[in-house]
């Protein structure tokens, strides 16, 4: 067994295709409820260590996990329930900076690394038609935060500090130099 990324992202099997990696992909199967006052830095290596966790233990390999936040301030933005809650996230990170964490996870069967990336998000301030417009698109529905920077989301965003790939769903350049420890 070789190289398993557990997710379903079609975002972070491209991002790692990019790179040049061969993998399978195994989904995991694990409770993603967070322990309460949790960071966003800290609940993004609890998901990624759960969800490699729970794929790690049915096969062998060296298993990528890893999940994305949206956050403003210590507030996780999650993927909006409605077209409303879609809009008023757009509303609250309007003209503003937020931040995307991505945890991270790679395991097998001697060792595990985990850690976290931060990318600092500023979106331009947005009109209440711009807001509605992209709303009306679908895009935000299934997005952390109501926005794909990799989308027409990317027209939102006046500047980024720190790993683009990291807000797309997978810091490559430090996964990369990790995979290298086991072997990759």
């Amino acid at each position: 067994m070789g190289l398993i990324l557990a997710s379903g992202s079609p975002r972070r099997k491209e991002i790692l295709e990019n790179a040049g990696y061969k993998f399978e992909i195994i989904t995991a199967d694990a409770d993603e409820t967070l322990p309460e006052k949790i960071s966003p830095e800290e609940a993004v290596k609890f998901l990624a260590e759960l969800k490699g966790d729970a794929v790690k233990k049915d096969n062998g390999g060296v298993v990528i996990s890893a999940d994305t936040v949206v956050a403003f301030g210590e507030k996780i933005l999650g993927k909006p329930k409605s077209e409303e809650d879609a809009k008023r996230m757009l509303k609250m990170l309007s003209g503003k900076i937020h931040s995307v964490y991505t945890g991270v996870c790679v395991q097998d069967e001697e060792k595990k690394i985990t850690f976290a990336e931060k990318t600092d998000v500023k979106f331009y301030g947005l009109s209440e038609k711009e807001i509605d417009d992209y709303v009306l698109t679908g895009e935000p529905m299934d997005k952390a935060g109501a926005y794909g920077i990799q989308g027409k989301g990317a027209v939102l965003v006046e500047k980024i500090d720190g790993d683009y790939l990291n807000v797309v769903g997978l810091p490559l350049a430090r996964l990369s130099r990790i995979l290298k420890q086991f072997g990759y």
